[in-house]
């Protein structure tokens, strides 16, 4: 869904992309991606990934990863690393196998730099082949920085920069548009390939610079956002986060600033790594290439001065899923898809998230289209976790919204959402052990949210099926009064506790509650 979607397009209310249109399980095209299998044979690690569910907005089924270390020593030797063809060979055998007993029919494997460079590139493959059945589809630099770049377009449909995928051996470097990959580029800028640069920190520091001119000539340093993909990356950002004291450990979504990045490189230059390492859970293999990545990723955000730099964990493997998918599912909005799934599979109602969000819309007749689509999607989300124990369900809630495995979503987003679906279950969220995360947020937000929260909190009591059945909400913001007429099936339902919900609902918008019934206005009460 786009910022800019008009108001008379919201009205229409029935097209492909609206949140309450055709859900997307039912379309036999999203249907045939709905378990598919994908493995990244990369320099450094091998990995399998299994995608099931909302094939928009997909859920890990299976996940598995070993750091091989097939390209270590490559650009030295000119072949593969003899011990990591024998993890490799193993992991990739233990996946064939998983994939039968899952009845995935085709496991897409796909190798990168180490494979395609290595002079016994060919002699592995034909190994895998031989061994395992599987068919290793060797990828240029080229076509491994569109999928990555696609990967990031799985969860950011929106998305507009460069994008950068750091592997073992290489980098790629891709530029995003209008929902179309441009110009791409692939460096020898790897950790183990920066391993043999002789010369010191100054022969390092020039090498990469003259390496990076070279995709500036490509894709010009004029962007706003950098999108960060592969596993250096990702623990960068998860030692930035150490740095910080960040009350969230969502790593994708994750944002740092240019200042940031600087402070976070110097701060590694003069710390413990080894403390470090055993304090994030970062790997010790991971953290061994963390020094030569941060001091690619400081001259490339010298060179690009982007506004942004954005953490994904979306990258290749996503993106041959995106590949697969036609341009119209393409187009839908990965958090409504992941929202409408958890609904249908998760709450006890499922299709009562649209009732419920119809109920409240009057309280968002002029709100930001950003805001309308996170009060849809809590809507859906506001009883996905009612099994929950009811000590526990606003804790629960708030705990699987930030997180989850959703893409579409930022971590000031999924903050705003579990707040929201906090005040769904509890009127207060004073004391709450989740207070460092409210600080994501600024006063005004964190209102909108408790006020989203309490109106789902009212609407969702209000009558069993449908609460419009029951009445229907007015608001009128200048006058500062939110008013309920009630039908008089709603007059029987409008009992002491929605009395003191809606009561609630309308001190938190700071108006005076009035309820209206057969002509007769009263003031609601609030019962302590």
């Amino acid at each position: 869904m786009t910022a800019d979607r008009t108001s008379a397009d919201r009205a229409l209310g029935s097209h492909d992309w609206d949140p309450f249109g055709r859900p997307l399980f039912e379309d036999p095209s999203a249907r045939a991606l709905s378990r598919v299998g994908v493995v990244d044979v990369g320099s450094n690690s091998v990995r399998m990934v299994v995608f099931d569910g909302a094939a928009r907005s997909p859920a890990y089924f299976y996940n598995e990863k070993v750091m091989a270390g097939l390209g270590q020593g490559l650009a030295e030797t000119g072949r593969l690393n003899p011990r990591g063809r024998e993890r490799a060979q193993s992991a990739l055998r233990r996946f064939a196998m998983l994939a039968r007993e899952m009845d995935i029919e085709t496991l897409t494997v796909v190798a990168t730099a180490a494979v395609r460079e290595a002079e016994d590139g060919p002699e592995f493959r034909r190994e895998i082949e031989r061994t395992t059945g599987l068919r290793l589809h060797v990828i240029n630099g080229l076509e491994e920085a569109r999928l990555s770049a696609q990967g990031v377009l799985l969860g950011w449909p929106e998305a507009e920069g460069v994008i950068c995928d750091i592997g073992g051996n290489s980098m790629e470097l891709a530029e995003v548009r209008n929902r179309q990959v441009g110009a791409r580029i692939s460096l020898p800028l790897g950790p183990f390939r920066l391993q043999e640069i002789k010369g010191g920190k100054a022969a390092l520091v020039a090498h990469i610079r003259t390496e990076l001119a070279r995709a500036a000539e490509l894709i010009a340093p004029d962007h706003q956002r950098i999108y960060l993909v592969g596993g250096s990356w990702r623990a960068i950002a998860r030692l930035d986060m150490e740095r910080r004291g960040y009350p969230m450990k969502v790593l994708h979504e994750y944002r740092m600033g240019a200042q940031c990045v600087a402070q976070t490189v110097a701060w590694l230059g003069r710390s413990d790594l080894d403390k470090l390492r055993a304090a994030t859970g970062i790997s010790g293999s991971r953290m061994d290439l963390v020094p030569l990545a941060a001091q690619v990723l400081r001259e490339l955000v010298h060179l690009y001065h982007p506004r942004e730099i954005a953490i994904s964990a979306y990258g290749i493997r996503e993106g041959l899923l995106y590949e697969q998918m036609p341009d119209r599912l393409r187009r839908r909005d990965p958090l409504i898809e992941a929202c409408r799934h958890a609904e249908r599979t998760m709450a006890r109602q499922p299709g009562f998230g649209k009732k419920l969000y119809t109920f409240i819309e009057p309280l968002y007749r002029n709100a930001a289209e950003a805001r309308v689509r996170l009060a849809r999607a809590a809507c859906m989300l506001h009883d996905t976790t009612w099994r929950a124990h009811p000590d526990y369900r606003a804790e629960s809630c708030f705990d699987h919204v930030t997180r989850a495995n959703m893409g579409g979503l930022s971590h000031p987003e999924r903050v705003f959402l579990g707040v929201a679906l906090l005040h769904r279950y509890r009127n207060s969220r004073a004391g709450s052990p989740l207070e460092p995360m409210f600080k994501l947020l600024d006063d005004k937000t964190l209102r909108e949210a408790e006020i989203l929260g309490k109106a789902m909190r009212f609407g969702a009591m209000f009558s069993i099926h449908d609460p419009a059945e029951a009445g229907a909400l007015k608001l009128f913001p200048k006058k500062k009064v939110l008013e309920l007429h009630l039908t008089p099936k709603g007059a029987a339902l409008f009992g002491e506790v929605a009395e003191a919900r809606f009561a609630a609902l309308a001190a938190a918008l700071k108006c005076e509650a009035v309820v209206i019934h057969d002509g007769t206005r009263k003031k609601a009460q609030r019962r302590k």
